[in-house]
Protein backbone atom coordinates (compact mmCIF):
# COMPACT_ATOMS: atom_id res chain seq x y z
CA UNK A 1 0.00 0.00 0.00
CA UNK A 2 1.27 3.48 -0.59
CA UNK A 3 1.89 4.99 2.95
CA UNK A 4 1.95 8.81 1.42
CA UNK A 5 -1.54 8.59 -0.81
CA UNK A 6 -2.98 7.14 2.57
CA UNK A 7 -1.78 9.93 4.49
CA UNK A 8 -2.36 12.32 2.13
CA UNK A 9 -6.30 11.38 2.33
CA UNK A 10 -6.60 10.85 5.77
CA UNK A 11 -4.63 13.83 6.97
CA UNK A 12 -6.46 15.94 4.33
CA UNK A 13 -9.43 14.96 5.60
CA UNK A 14 -9.14 14.95 9.15
CA UNK A 15 -8.14 18.50 9.01
CA UNK A 16 -11.17 19.55 7.77
CA UNK A 17 -13.16 17.39 10.11
CA UNK A 18 -11.24 18.82 13.33
CA UNK A 19 -11.45 22.88 11.25
CA UNK A 20 -15.56 21.86 11.16
CA UNK A 21 -15.28 20.47 15.00
CA UNK A 22 -13.54 23.26 16.09
CA UNK A 23 -15.95 25.59 14.46
CA UNK A 24 -19.11 23.64 15.88
CA UNK A 25 -20.12 21.07 18.12
CA UNK A 26 -23.06 20.23 15.85
CA UNK A 27 -21.29 18.53 13.07
CA UNK A 28 -24.39 16.71 11.55
CA UNK A 29 -25.17 20.36 10.05
CA UNK A 30 -22.27 19.90 7.49
CA UNK A 31 -24.06 16.16 6.19
CA UNK A 32 -26.83 16.56 3.68
CA UNK A 33 -27.62 13.14 1.84
CA UNK A 34 -29.31 15.05 -1.22
CA UNK A 35 -26.01 16.96 -1.90
CA UNK A 36 -23.66 14.24 -1.32
CA UNK A 37 -26.07 12.20 -3.97
CA UNK A 38 -25.32 14.91 -6.65
CA UNK A 39 -22.11 15.61 -6.30
CA UNK A 40 -20.54 12.46 -6.14
CA UNK A 41 -22.83 10.92 -8.50
CA UNK A 42 -23.64 13.33 -10.78
CA UNK A 43 -20.11 13.85 -12.18
CA UNK A 44 -19.78 10.21 -13.03
CA UNK A 45 -23.52 10.59 -15.58
CA UNK A 46 -22.02 13.72 -16.64
CA UNK A 47 -19.23 11.55 -18.27
CA UNK A 48 -21.34 9.71 -19.84
CA UNK A 49 -22.14 11.61 -22.27
CA UNK A 50 -18.28 12.24 -23.56
CA UNK A 51 -16.89 8.53 -22.53
CA UNK A 52 -18.11 5.24 -22.61
CA UNK A 53 -19.46 3.11 -19.53
CA UNK A 54 -16.30 1.07 -19.57
CA UNK A 55 -13.73 4.13 -19.62
CA UNK A 56 -15.52 5.08 -16.42
CA UNK A 57 -15.20 2.22 -14.54
CA UNK A 58 -11.51 1.75 -15.80
CA UNK A 59 -11.11 5.53 -14.46
CA UNK A 60 -12.43 4.69 -10.98
CA UNK A 61 -10.36 1.61 -10.67
CA UNK A 62 -7.61 3.51 -11.84
CA UNK A 63 -8.33 6.31 -8.93
CA UNK A 64 -8.18 3.19 -6.20
CA UNK A 65 -4.47 2.39 -7.92
CA UNK A 66 -3.40 5.44 -5.77
CA UNK A 67 -2.95 3.61 -2.79
CA UNK A 68 -1.17 0.98 -4.44
CA UNK A 69 2.46 0.73 -4.39
CA UNK A 70 3.98 2.18 -7.87
CA UNK A 71 5.51 -0.92 -9.50
CA UNK A 72 8.25 0.79 -11.37
CA UNK A 73 9.24 2.72 -7.99
CA UNK A 74 10.76 -0.81 -6.71
CA UNK A 75 13.69 -0.84 -9.21
CA UNK A 76 16.02 2.50 -8.93
CA UNK A 77 16.86 3.61 -12.08
CA UNK A 78 20.76 2.88 -11.20
CA UNK A 79 19.90 -0.96 -10.95
CA UNK A 80 17.85 -0.82 -13.88
CA UNK A 81 21.13 0.13 -15.71
CA UNK A 82 23.05 -2.09 -13.65
CA UNK A 83 21.38 -5.30 -14.88
CA UNK A 84 21.48 -3.92 -18.68
CA UNK A 85 25.24 -3.89 -18.22
CA UNK A 86 25.59 -7.52 -16.73
CA UNK A 87 23.43 -8.58 -19.59
CA UNK A 88 25.99 -6.73 -21.74
CA UNK A 89 28.44 -9.05 -20.04
CA UNK A 90 26.06 -12.22 -20.34
CA UNK A 91 25.82 -10.94 -24.09
CA UNK A 92 29.27 -10.65 -24.91
CA UNK A 93 30.76 -13.99 -23.44
CA UNK A 94 27.62 -16.69 -24.29
CA UNK A 95 25.86 -14.58 -26.92
CA UNK A 96 21.71 -14.71 -27.09
CA UNK A 97 21.27 -17.88 -26.07
CA UNK A 98 22.99 -17.23 -23.00
CA UNK A 99 21.46 -13.59 -23.10
CA UNK A 100 18.07 -16.04 -23.18
CA UNK A 101 18.95 -18.06 -20.47
CA UNK A 102 19.69 -15.57 -18.10
CA UNK A 103 17.29 -12.61 -18.67
CA UNK A 104 14.28 -14.13 -19.27
CA UNK A 105 13.73 -16.04 -16.36
CA UNK A 106 14.41 -13.15 -13.83
CA UNK A 107 12.40 -10.57 -15.46
CA UNK A 108 8.82 -11.16 -13.91
CA UNK A 109 5.65 -11.16 -15.20
CA UNK A 110 4.78 -7.81 -13.89
CA UNK A 111 7.56 -6.24 -16.57
CA UNK A 112 5.45 -7.03 -19.77
CA UNK A 113 7.34 -4.29 -21.45
CA UNK A 114 10.50 -5.65 -20.77
CA UNK A 115 10.11 -8.60 -21.46
CA UNK A 116 8.26 -8.20 -24.88
CA UNK A 117 11.45 -5.83 -25.62
CA UNK A 118 13.64 -9.11 -24.64
CA UNK A 119 12.29 -11.31 -27.08
CA UNK A 120 13.07 -9.17 -29.87
CA UNK A 121 16.43 -8.70 -28.92
CA UNK A 122 16.78 -12.55 -28.51
CA UNK A 123 14.85 -13.13 -31.61
CA UNK A 124 17.42 -11.15 -33.92
CA UNK A 125 16.02 -7.95 -34.45
CA UNK A 126 17.74 -5.13 -35.44
CA UNK A 127 18.56 -2.02 -32.86
CA UNK A 128 16.71 0.11 -35.21
CA UNK A 129 13.71 -2.21 -35.83
CA UNK A 130 13.55 -3.10 -32.00
CA UNK A 131 13.60 1.14 -31.06
CA UNK A 132 11.05 1.44 -33.51
CA UNK A 133 8.62 -1.71 -32.27
CA UNK A 134 8.97 -0.64 -28.72
CA UNK A 135 8.60 3.07 -28.95
CA UNK A 136 5.49 2.64 -30.48
CA UNK A 137 4.23 -0.11 -27.57
CA UNK A 138 6.28 2.83 -25.00
CA UNK A 139 3.55 6.08 -26.37
CA UNK A 140 0.15 3.52 -27.31
CA UNK A 141 0.57 2.72 -23.53
CA UNK A 142 0.96 6.04 -22.39
CA UNK A 143 -2.32 7.01 -24.08
CA UNK A 144 -4.42 4.30 -23.28
CA UNK A 145 -3.07 4.99 -19.34
CA UNK A 146 -3.89 8.53 -19.86
CA UNK A 147 -7.80 8.19 -21.18
CA UNK A 148 -8.51 7.34 -17.41
CA UNK A 149 -6.63 9.94 -15.86
CA UNK A 150 -8.43 12.54 -17.94
CA UNK A 151 -11.64 10.89 -16.59
CA UNK A 152 -10.46 11.89 -13.55
CA UNK A 153 -9.44 15.47 -14.03
CA UNK A 154 -12.43 15.93 -15.63
CA UNK A 155 -14.44 14.43 -12.81
CA UNK A 156 -12.78 16.92 -10.44
CA UNK A 157 -13.21 20.34 -12.43
CA UNK A 158 -16.94 19.41 -12.77
CA UNK A 159 -17.45 18.50 -9.03
CA UNK A 160 -17.45 22.07 -7.95
CA UNK A 161 -19.95 23.12 -10.87
CA UNK A 162 -22.53 20.37 -9.57
CA UNK A 163 -21.62 21.65 -6.29
CA UNK A 164 -22.69 25.29 -7.46
CA UNK A 165 -25.76 23.67 -8.78
CA UNK A 166 -27.37 22.39 -5.75
CA UNK A 167 -26.86 25.53 -4.29
CA UNK A 168 -28.85 27.52 -6.55
CA UNK A 169 -31.09 24.45 -6.25
CA UNK A 170 -31.25 24.71 -2.03
CA UNK A 171 -31.79 28.91 -2.72
CA UNK A 172 -34.47 28.18 -4.77
CA UNK A 173 -36.08 25.96 -2.78
CA UNK A 174 -35.37 28.50 0.34
CA UNK A 175 -36.59 31.55 -1.02
CA UNK A 176 -39.40 29.74 -2.68
CA UNK A 177 -40.91 28.88 1.25
CA UNK A 178 -39.23 32.08 2.26
CA UNK A 179 -43.14 33.65 2.66
CA UNK A 180 -44.08 30.85 4.82
CA UNK A 181 -41.52 30.21 7.47
CA UNK A 182 -38.55 33.32 7.19
CA UNK A 183 -37.37 31.65 10.30
CA UNK A 184 -35.97 28.65 7.81
CA UNK A 185 -33.59 30.79 5.89
CA UNK A 186 -30.57 30.90 8.18
CA UNK A 187 -30.87 26.60 7.87
CA UNK A 188 -32.14 26.71 3.97
CA UNK A 189 -28.80 28.75 3.11
CA UNK A 190 -26.71 26.51 5.36
CA UNK A 191 -27.65 23.26 3.48
CA UNK A 192 -27.52 25.17 -0.02
CA UNK A 193 -24.47 26.03 0.54
CA UNK A 194 -23.28 22.36 1.69
CA UNK A 195 -23.14 21.42 -1.64
CA UNK A 196 -20.44 24.21 -3.07
CA UNK A 197 -18.58 22.58 0.23
CA UNK A 198 -18.87 19.02 -1.08
CA UNK A 199 -18.00 19.75 -4.74
CA UNK A 200 -15.02 21.93 -3.56
CA UNK A 201 -13.63 19.29 -1.02
CA UNK A 202 -14.43 15.78 -3.63
CA UNK A 203 -12.72 17.74 -6.19
CA UNK A 204 -9.34 19.17 -4.29
CA UNK A 205 -9.12 15.97 -1.43
CA UNK A 206 -9.90 13.09 -4.25
CA UNK A 207 -10.15 13.56 -8.13
CA UNK A 208 -7.70 15.95 -8.93
CA UNK A 209 -4.46 15.13 -6.43
CA UNK A 210 -5.09 11.43 -7.69
CA UNK A 211 -4.96 12.67 -11.33
CA UNK A 212 -1.68 14.47 -10.92
CA UNK A 213 -0.33 11.25 -8.76
CA UNK A 214 -1.47 8.85 -11.76
CA UNK A 215 0.08 11.43 -14.51
CA UNK A 216 3.12 11.69 -12.49
CA UNK A 217 3.43 7.62 -12.87
CA UNK A 218 2.82 7.85 -16.34
CA UNK A 219 5.22 10.19 -16.98
CA UNK A 220 7.82 7.96 -14.62
CA UNK A 221 6.45 4.59 -16.42
CA UNK A 222 6.83 6.18 -19.97
CA UNK A 223 10.50 7.47 -19.26
CA UNK A 224 11.50 3.83 -17.58
CA UNK A 225 10.35 2.39 -20.55
CA UNK A 226 12.39 4.56 -23.33
CA UNK A 227 15.39 4.07 -21.01
CA UNK A 228 14.82 0.39 -21.56
CA UNK A 229 14.08 0.80 -25.21
CA UNK A 230 17.68 2.39 -25.32
CA UNK A 231 19.27 -0.23 -23.11
CA UNK A 232 17.97 -3.15 -25.41
CA UNK A 233 18.98 -1.65 -28.45
CA UNK A 234 22.31 -1.26 -27.49
CA UNK A 235 22.49 -5.17 -26.24
CA UNK A 236 21.26 -5.76 -29.68
CA UNK A 237 23.69 -3.76 -31.35
CA UNK A 238 26.57 -5.31 -29.25
CA UNK A 239 27.88 -2.45 -27.85
CA UNK A 240 30.03 -2.97 -24.64
CA UNK A 241 29.56 -2.48 -21.67
CA UNK A 242 31.08 0.37 -21.14
CA UNK A 243 29.48 2.03 -23.75
CA UNK A 244 26.00 0.96 -22.52
CA UNK A 245 26.92 2.51 -19.06
CA UNK A 246 27.63 5.93 -20.40
CA UNK A 247 25.31 5.48 -23.20
CA UNK A 248 22.38 5.32 -20.20
CA UNK A 249 24.13 7.49 -17.41
CA UNK A 250 23.63 10.38 -19.79
CA UNK A 251 19.60 9.93 -19.16
CA UNK A 252 20.19 9.79 -15.43
CA UNK A 253 20.66 11.97 -12.74
CA UNK A 254 24.32 12.34 -11.83
CA UNK A 255 23.41 11.10 -7.89
CA UNK A 256 22.21 7.79 -9.95
CA UNK A 257 24.68 7.11 -12.31
CA UNK A 258 26.37 3.69 -12.46
CA UNK A 259 29.61 2.74 -12.82
CA UNK A 260 31.31 -0.60 -13.18
CA UNK A 261 34.32 0.11 -11.36
CA UNK A 262 32.36 0.58 -8.25
CA UNK A 263 28.87 -0.88 -8.48
CA UNK A 264 29.13 -3.86 -10.83
CA UNK A 265 30.48 -6.16 -8.18
CA UNK A 266 26.81 -5.28 -6.04
CA UNK A 267 25.08 -7.14 -9.19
Amino acid sequence: MSKSSLIGIVVGWGIVFISIRLATPNVSVFWDLNSFILVLVGPYFAMLIAYNIHDILAANKKWLSVFKIYKDSELSYKDEVGRFIRWAYITQKSGLQGLENDALPAISEDEPFLKYGMELVISGYTGNEIREILKEFAFTSYQRESKPIDILNNIGANAPAFGMAGTLIGLVVMLSNMGTDPKAIGTGMAVALITTFYGIMSARLIYLPAGIRLTSRNDDTLFRNLLITESLVLLAERKSPRYIQDKLNAYLDPSEHFLIDRDMQRQ
